[in-house]
């Protein structure tokens, strides 16, 4: 690879850091061919990007970013595939569904969601339980909804009940 073209991976790297809020790195070594375009085929469906990046590259794509990627730099160590998303959890359940299907590949390395750092494979099933910007105010909208809700329905029948003993007491009176 001339130096031309590791610059160029280097800034398409930083664009991406900068384009995707959420990433992960995992290690695919040990997956062969179909496994891996198995993978890549899932991560398209759910609108991940999956680029397997040499280390020193995504390092000093890291550097170029304003981000504090600086814990996270341990973790590039052996094979590395970068998962891009813009939904921090859809990676993480990718990671499981396949593993499903094929065992403990891909491994996870460290995942950066929602501007926190997670590190190791047992963090797999926490970052399958965080929520979506998009879910967390969908419940935020339940939430309020509710008790106005409630409120409405039980003036709705409050009005009837109201409007029965009204006209019972009204009957009451005439004779």
């Amino acid at each position: 690879m001339t130096k031309e073209e590791k610059t160029q991976v280097i800034e398409d790297l930083a664009k991406k850091l900068e384009e995707y809020p959420h990433f992960y790195l995992t290690d695919a070594s040990g997956l062969n061919a179909a496994d891996t375009s198995t993978l890549r085929r899932m991560c398209f469906k759910k609108d991940v990007q999956l680029m397997v990046v040499k280390n020193t590259l995504l390092e000093k794509a890291f550097d170029k970013s304003d981000k504090p990627f600086d814990e996270i730099k341990a973790s590039l160590k052996e094979q590395t595939a970068v998962m891009f998303t813009h939904v921090g959890n859809t990676p993480a359940k990718i990671i499981q569904e396949f593993r499903g299907k094929k065992g403990q590949i891909p491994r996870l390395k460290a995942a950066y969601v929602e501007e926190s750092t997670y590190f190791g494979d047992d963090q797999l099933v926490a970052l399958t339980s965080i929520k979506s910007k998009d879910e967390l105010l969908a419940d935020l909208v339940a939430l309020l909804k509710s008790p106005m809700t409630t409120l409405v329905s039980q003036l709705n029948s409050g009005k009837h009940l109201l409007a029965g003993i009204t006209k019972t007491l009204s009957e009451r009176t005439e004779k």
